[in-house]
């Protein structure tokens, strides 16, 4: 199996089907993922029906179109999803609710701060011993004009992501991300001092995160302290 390989600081990123990356990887601190929930986000259909709901809602048209496509045709299998927990101590999973996930007494809520045909709030299922914790980002879905460039269809913003990764203990270092998307997990690891390993299987998105994450280990990073420096071990074991 070949897969193409980028190391940008402490992110290793991945090009390839994470059901032939994993059992390649090590353990890692923390998941940190968003996998495909089968529900079809990424059909012409459905691309159509978000962008009609977002011109009800704001009364406008400016929306941004992503393309159709089948990369969320079918929800993960149980199989694929009892690896990639497995892969961490730490477990935080958006869209845990599409799936039989392990009773936990720590959801976190995602409140948009909108309406409309999008959910009004998603929530990630975790494996973390603490309450139920909540936090308010306004993000309209499919409309132009957000805080920050939008490259994905189910893209979270890079705040959120921030904010679901403090929820996890203090002391995580390496973060693993199966469902890398266009990298903000990535971009939020690279904020926030923490390795991160990210797989993708879209050269598409996988060139968008590279280039994302390129960017935000360029911009200063003032207020935080970085966490100590993980072994990032190459596909076949050994120290990188």
């Amino acid at each position: 199996m070949a897969f193409e390989e980028v190391q940008i600081g402490d992110c290793r990123l991945i090009l390839g089907d994470c059901r032939e990356v994993l059992p390649l990887l090590p353990m890692h601190d923390l998941l940190l993922t968003d996998p495909p929930y089968g529900i079809g986000e990424g059909q012409k259909a459905a691309a159509s029906r978000y962008r009609k709901a977002n011109d009800r809602w704001n009364g406008c048209t400016d929306t941004k179109e992503y393309g159709g496509g089948e990369w969320d045709a079918n929800a993960i299998d149980d199989e694929l999803m009892r690896c990639i927990l497995g892969m961490a101590e730490h477990q935080i999973v958006f869209g845990g609710n599409y799936y039989a996930m392990p009773p936990t007494s720590c959801v976190l809520v995602w409140d948009k701060e909108s309406s409309g045909d999008f959910a009004d709030a998603e929530l990630a299922w975790t494996n973390l011993e603490k309450a139920v914790r909540l936090k308010r980002h306004l993000w309209s879905g499919f409309r132009k004009a957000q805080p920050e460039e939008r490259y994905h269809p189910t893209q979270k913003p890079l705040a959120v992501m921030q904010w679901a990764m403090q929820q996890a203990p203090r002391d995580v270092v390496s973060v693993l991300d199966p469902f890398m998307g266009s990298g903000t997990t990535g971009v939020a690891c690279a904020t926030e001092g923490k390795s991160f390993t990210g797989i993708e299987r879209e050269q598409k998105y996988f060139d968008i995160a590279c280039r994302r994450i390129e960017e935000a280990y360029r911009q200063p990073r003032l207020f935080y302290e970085p966490a100590p420096k993980a072994v990032q071990p190459t596909m076949f074991g050994d120290a990188a």
